[in-house]
């Protein structure tokens, strides 16, 4: 079996068996991809059937000394996993060599978040007199006040927005569906955007006009444009961290959590599938700890 035949049947297997996005998809080849181009240029070019487990470790290896991150080497590795544990199942070959190997370790990574503060000076740099100026104070109100990944925010549908009871339904990751309760000011300025500049907006696509937030040409939003979008509001705002996206997801769980938020609650409304991931968010600033320590220690009374 050549290497772009295993490929295809294993880009089917995901999508119709698994039912994957596309997304997760493209990411599953594209670590498969890389493994041929390694056994390309490494291994004179052996089958995948012939691939042994000291191969994978010579990639591996290869991968740390390209520059890659552990947590990137990792994520390579569990496509690999993936892709034999498909030929295991077809009988195409006789054992996983990705199964012996331990993945890289990554350490705990603590994101950046911001203030409500902060949250507030960069919703304040938005220049609500222009139509898109209402459409960006929308998205932002929903992405700090349903946690949501960009990719989330960029296809939430019109559908799925239930003013009258405050939800929003999101399809996360490989498809999954959630219910979010969203709040009052979010609801707010959505209503404001749709009832008003959207409703004006004559160009809408027609395979697009679902899609709650639109651009100037009537078609869904692109992550880049969000990530730009958030760049360009915290230099306004005068913040000196790195924010994108992400960063209001990170401020939208810790915030919960600091407040006294159940941590299955929060893990279900992020829609992580293990309660683990969710933990990070249970971080502590040191000012906080200080703060707390001398307000309540009996010692400091």
């Amino acid at each position: 079996m050549r290497w772009n035949e295993a490929i295809k049947q294993f880009r089917a297997y995901l999508m119709y068996e698994r039912g994957l996005s596309e997304h997760s998809v493209a990411a599953y080849v594209r670590d498969i991809e890389k493994l041929a181009q390694f056994v390309e240029m490494d291994l004179s070019g052996k089958a995948p059937t012939l691939v042994e487990a000291d191969d994978l470790r010579q990639m591996l290896v290869w991968m740390g000394e390209m520059g890659l991150e552990k947590t990137s080497r990792a994520r390579i590795l569990s496509g690999i996993r993936a892709f034999y544990k498909y030929l295991l199942i077809e009988n195409i070959v006789n054992d996983n060599p990705a199964s012996l190997l331990d993945m890289p370790k990554s350490s705990r990574h603590i994101p950046d978040v911001l203030r409500y503060d902060e949250i507030q000076q960069m919703l304040d740099a938005i220049d609500l007199s222009t139509n898109h100026g209402t459409r960006n104070r929308a998205m932002l109100e929903t992405l700090y006040a349903c946690g949501l990944r960009v990719t989330e925010l960029v296809t939430l549908q019109l559908s799925n927005f239930f003013p009258e009871i405050d939800l929003i339904k999101v399809i996360g990751k490989n498809n999954k569906e959630r219910l979010i309760p969203i709040g009052e000011d979010a609801v707010k300025h959505i209503q404001l955007y749709v009832e008003g500049v959207r409703r004006k907006q004559m160009n809408i696509d027609p395979k697009h006009e679902d899609y709650l937030f639109l651009n100037r040409r009537g078609k869904k939003l692109t992550r880049v444009y969000v990530f730009l979008l958030i760049k360009e509001l915290a230099e306004a705002a005068g913040i000196q961290k790195k924010v994108s996206p992400h960063t209001f997801r990170h401020s939208f769980a810790t915030h919960l959590i600091e407040g006294g938020a159940n941590l299955k609650a929060v893990q279900d409304m992020l829609g992580h599938e293990s309660i683990t991931t969710t933990e990070i968010y249970t971080h502590l600033d040191t000012a906080y700890l200080r703060d707390t320590i001398l307000r309540f220690h009996p010692l400091n009374r």
